[in-house]
């Protein structure tokens, strides 16, 4: 299990343990962090599970893919930080994983 961080646009933090292979938003939809409304289930067709990824975590979890990129556009205060946590994959790598949800989803 990865622990994720979630921290909520009121500044609550909320450890999680994400199953490896899982995504960022499935992980916050099974721990029930608000803010995180996943419209579209993970398909990447909506922007209600946008995510800013902690400073310290943005080169092990990488850039969004052109797919992703044209989603944020419907995202709301988007930033150089700004993902999709259903486009990010849960693995060993991201444990400890820190992502702070914006104060509305798209």
């Amino acid at each position: 299990m990865t622990k994720i961080t979630y921290v909520t646009s009121q500044g609550e933090r909320i450890d999680t343990e994400g199953e490896n292979g899982s995504t960022v938003m499935e992980t916050a939809i099974m721990n029930a962090v608000p803010g995180i409304v996943a419209e579209c289930g993970g398909a990447c067709t909506c922007a209600t599970c946008h995510v800013y990824v902690d400073d310290a975590w943005r080169q092990t979890v990488g850039g969004p893919s052109s797919m992703e990129e044209d989603m944020l556009d419907f995202a709301f205060d988007v930033r150089d930080s700004s993902r999709l946590s259903c486009q990010i994959k849960v693995r060993q790598e991201l444990d400890g994983l820190v992502v702070h949800v914006p104060t509305r989803q798209g």
